[in-house]
């Protein structure tokens, strides 16, 4: 496989659950021996990009945390660039974070946006009606990601696109979608390795925003089977990746 750079999810294929996927730190010194450039790219929203890198290192991975491209940190520039600042924040209070080093400010009223991530136990109904009602008085729908579930430690978890997809069902509205399938979340973390989307491939376990994505913004899609990976998933999803593999560490075997 005749590959520049690749972009590499992170929860499903460096680790699933709290133990790290065998053999995938090894993938990685293999792609640094062989001078193949890697940026990581999750939409996991539950974290801030300082805690998802503190998690990789106390899981094994030695990894630089600006190497790691997250839909909360995407967000924030995005929003701060376009010039809303008064956004509320549907995010759990770790992830709040990201947005509040940008310079946004978390609101209840006269919002700017509302801003929907994966808040886990912040999804109640007040959270919700909260949002819903700025919504209805003008503000704009943001989803950090619109995945359906993840692998969590005890089993499958929903994800922030169900809570997502709701609001726009109630308040009419259709969501701006930050991290993937996004092409532009895609390009933002692919322009650090100075490679084009023809020389470059996606490593994930979401054969929708992964492999799927990647794809429809001229990348490779490889699919690993770990994580949330179900083949029944694959099969119905109508998308071919260009590679299935059985874990990251199976990688350097195709380059």
């Amino acid at each position: 496989m005749q590959i520049k750079a690749f972009l590499i999810d992170i929860d499903g294929v460096l680790y699933v659950g709290d133990r790290p996927v065998d053999g995938a730190a090894g993938a990685l010194r293999e792609l640094d021996r062989r001078g193949i450039p890697y940026r990581f790219v999750s939409n996991t929203t539950r974290r801030s990009r300082r805690s998802v890198a503190r998690r990789l290192e106390g899981l094994g991975y030695a990894l630089p945390e600006a190497w790691i491209v997250t839909a909360p940190v995407a967000a924030a520039m995005h929003l701060r660039d376009g010039g809303r600042t008064r956004c509320f924040l549907l995010t759990t209070p770790d992830a709040r974070a990201d947005f509040t080093d940008a310079g946004i400010h978390a609101v209840g009223e006269d919002a700017d946006a509302v801003v929907v991530a994966d808040a886990a136990e912040g999804f109640t109904y007040e959270s919700l009606n909260t949002a819903f009602r700025l919504l209805m008085d003008g503000a704009d729908l943001v989803a950090l990601e619109k995945d359906r579930y993840w692998m969590g430690q005890d089993g499958l978890m929903l994800s922030a696109g169900p809570f997502a997809a709701a609001l726009e069902y109630a308040a009419g509205k259709t969501a701006e979608v930050i991290g993937k399938p996004s092409p532009a979340f895609f390009l933002r973390a692919l322009a650090e390795t100075g490679a084009g989307p023809r020389e470059a491939a996606m490593v994930g376990d979401d054969i929708r925003t992964d492999v799927g994505g990647a794809q429809a913004c001229g990348m490779k899609g490889i699919q690993v089977r770990t994580g949330k990976y179900r083949e029944e998933i694959v099969r119905q999803s109508g998308i071919t990746p260009d590679l299935v593999i059985d874990s990251l560490a199976d990688l350097p075997e195709y380059l």
